[in-house]
């Protein structure tokens, strides 16, 4: 059933309890903020995934919307922003409690299902409102959208690092417990076999004795092998888990080091290998995430999570693109590195600028644009190291797309923050706002 609004969401005044808003300081920036943010803009947008009648009523979206925003901003996971909740009145004011609380919100599976529930569309109003309360507020002048920086980065998958022997071992381990469920009798599972092996195999490796690390490798193999074939046997009619589990498995076995579109993982298998030049990490495990923030002042106005590891150069167009879609203006500049190499898939309208470019050809101010491109990479830094994009727990490629966008969201947040905290309350420090559970 859909939820009250806020607007509606007006109590009568308890005798021995004190509102929020009256005991809070209204110079704390959470509590500026939350009065300024359009909740009913959410409430509108979110609304139509509600029935009318039917169910019992959900959650506030104010609430949904305010954890979301608290977590990314803060760096906590689910189950970290509903504790932080219960213990931060500001948190509750910002959620919209009149009183303080002290039973925990919701669940936090809550908002894992109200993600699956709103996709990545629906997420990419929390970035919107965060560059719309920014512009309010005269952070962002309209002018700071035609110079805009665009790079990419990866967005890693929280998997194990993938190796054949590891591979086999949780294929055959996935293919057991889905037969398990479906009272497939199996001649046999290998269950102690199996990690006996896996444990040989890690030690012969550690002692660099690679010929026996091979065989125990080639026996994990012949176990997944076997196991397969067993239930394709024994199944005529799979159902759609057992069909993709048997689908990886065979992928899984036939792959070879040349073979293109590898399998890394059993539980992501959308999961790509993007070498980005690193010294210090070779290859790393996950999906490209194409960036784009304003050249000044570094706010974000567009970020994708793109599969198929693209060449950088095509996914400029679909960037700029998205900016438009979400501020409703197109940038007159672009600065970009040499990724971007090759003009084909370049937007027409928008001038490009690479870093290699002659600087004699360009006058002064794009040289003193030019020399900002490189405040892209620290807000790189930023997301991942403090909002929740190091590694990615969220379930396949709509679970990348949610939480690039997220986290964008957050970093903008956070940008607020600093900024309501100069405008109305100085004498707050920056680390008495963040919240470490």
């Amino acid at each position: 059933m859909k939820p009250e609004e806020s607007s509606k969401h007006q109590k009568q005044n308890e005798l021995f309890r004190n509102r929020l808003d009256q005991i809070l300081s209204h110079k704390h920036p959470l509590y500026q903020i939350s009065n300024q943010i359009d909740w009913e803009k959410f409430e509108k947008e979110f609304g139509k995934y509600y029935t009318e009648k039917t169910g019992r009523p959900g959650l506030r979206i104010r609430l949904l919307v305010g954890l979301h925003y608290l977590k990314h901003a803060y760096n906590v996971s689910d189950e970290g922003v509903v504790e932080g909740y219960l213990e931060n009145p500001y948190w509750q004011y910002f959620c919209g409690n009149e009183y303080f609380e002290h039973e925990f919100p919701c669940d936090p599976t809550s908002l894992v299902k109200w993600r699956k529930r709103i996709g990545s569309e629906g997420v990419e109003k929390f970035l919107e409102e965060t560059i719309l309360l920014g512009q309010r507020e005269g952070e962002i002048k309209d002018q700071e959208f035609r110079r805009v920086n665009v790079d990419t980065t990866v967005q890693e998958k929280a998997i194990a690092f993938p190796t054949d022997a590891r591979l086999y071992h949780k294929a055959r381990q996935a293919l057991v417990k889905e037969a398990v469920k479906e009272n497939i009798l199996l001649r046999q599972s290998y269950k102690r076999k199996s990690k006996l092996a896996l444990l040989k195999q890690g030690r012969y490796i550690h002692a660099k004795q690679m010929k026996r690390a091979r065989k125990e490798t080639k026996r994990l193999k012949t176990y997944l092998g076997c196991v397969k074939r067993d239930i394709e046997r024994k199944v005529e009619n799979q159902n759609q888990r057992l069909k993709s589990l048997l689908e990886i498995s065979e992928r899984i076995l036939t792959q070879s080091k040349e073979s293109k579109n590898k399998i890394y993982s059993i539980h992501a298998p959308e999961v790509e290998c993007i070498s980005k030049g690193k010294s210090h990490k070779r290859y790393e495990f996950g999906c490209k995430v194409s960036l784009v923030t304003t050249s000044k002042s570094n706010w974000i106005v567009g970020v994708q999570a793109l599969h198929g590891n693209p060449y950088d150069s095509h996914t400029l167009k679909s960037a700029i693109d998205q900016m438009e879609k979400i501020t409703g203006l197109r940038p007159q500049e672009v600065y970009v590195d040499l990724g971007y190499k090759g003009n084909d898939h370049h937007p027409e309208d928008v001038q490009v600028h690479l870093s290699n470019k002659s600087r004699k050809k360009m006058t002064r101010w794009q040289r003193m644009w030019m020399n900002r491109r490189s405040a892209i990479e620290p807000i790189i830094s930023h997301l991942k190291h403090d909002h929740n994009m190091t590694r990615n727990f969220l379930k396949g490629k709509e679970g990348d797309r949610i939480n690039a966008i997220l986290a964008a969201a957050g970093c903008n947040f956070n940008k607020l923050v600093r900024a309501f905290l100069f405008l109305f309350g100085k004498s707050y420090q920056s680390h008495s706002l963040s919240f470490v559970i």
